[in-house]
């Protein structure tokens, strides 16, 4: 399949976050179901492309309804011309390959302190692998449960285990992912 074949173009609604977490100027918007079922993964995944014709790349989001949803930083919006409110044209691809995760502090010191069977087990792993175990840890929304979540991951990984389990990365059986609530 070439990549204008794969591109998947569509319209979305730029919404404020009700919350922002401390953030003043981030938006959102949310990928039509049928669009988000194009993409090879219900979790992250990572995708290139345009916004009102100018370039960027990005990893999406999970809903929790079966489709994803992308941060769109004050730069982007700036850069692609968007105000919050205004229907916004998007032209995406998924990346020919995944980034490698970013390891998040607390798991990165736990993993170079865990026996070396973990972190031959982390490095013998898929990059795809290697996202949900990330993604596992940051969908903790307690710190107890982050902390105890870093600590299984390593004991987990010396024991072999090169993929977390019981996780679903999208976040529809569990319900422990969703897009942000857009304010009114």
């Amino acid at each position: 399949m070439s990549q204008d074949a794969a591109r998947l173009r569509f319209k979305a609604k730029l919404l404020r976050p009700a919350r922002s977490g401390g953030e003043e100027a981030w938006t959102f918007l949310v990928f039509p179901k049928s669009t988000s079922e194009k993409l090879p993964r219900r979790g992250r995944t990572s995708i290139e492309g345009t916004i009102n014709g100018h370039h960027f790349r990005a990893t999406l989001e999970p809903d929790g309804q079966l489709s994803h949803w992308l941060k769109v930083d004050e730069a982007l919006r700036e850069a692609c011309g968007a105000d919050v409110g205004d229907t916004i044209t998007l032209e995406v691809v998924p990346v020919a390959k995944e980034p490698e995760p970013k390891l998040p502090a607390d798991f990165r010191e736990a993993l170079a302190a865990a026996p070396e069977e973990a972190r031959t087990v982390w490095n013998a792993t898929t990059t795809i692998a290697r996202i949900d175990w990330v993604h596992w840890i940051e969908s903790a929304k307690l710190a107890k449960t982050r902390k105890s979540r870093v600590e299984n991951a390593c004991d987990m990984l010396a024991s072999g285990k090169q993929r977390v389990c019981c996780f679903d990365q999208s976040g529809f059986y569990s319900k422990s992912l969703s897009a942000p609530k857009a304010a009114e």
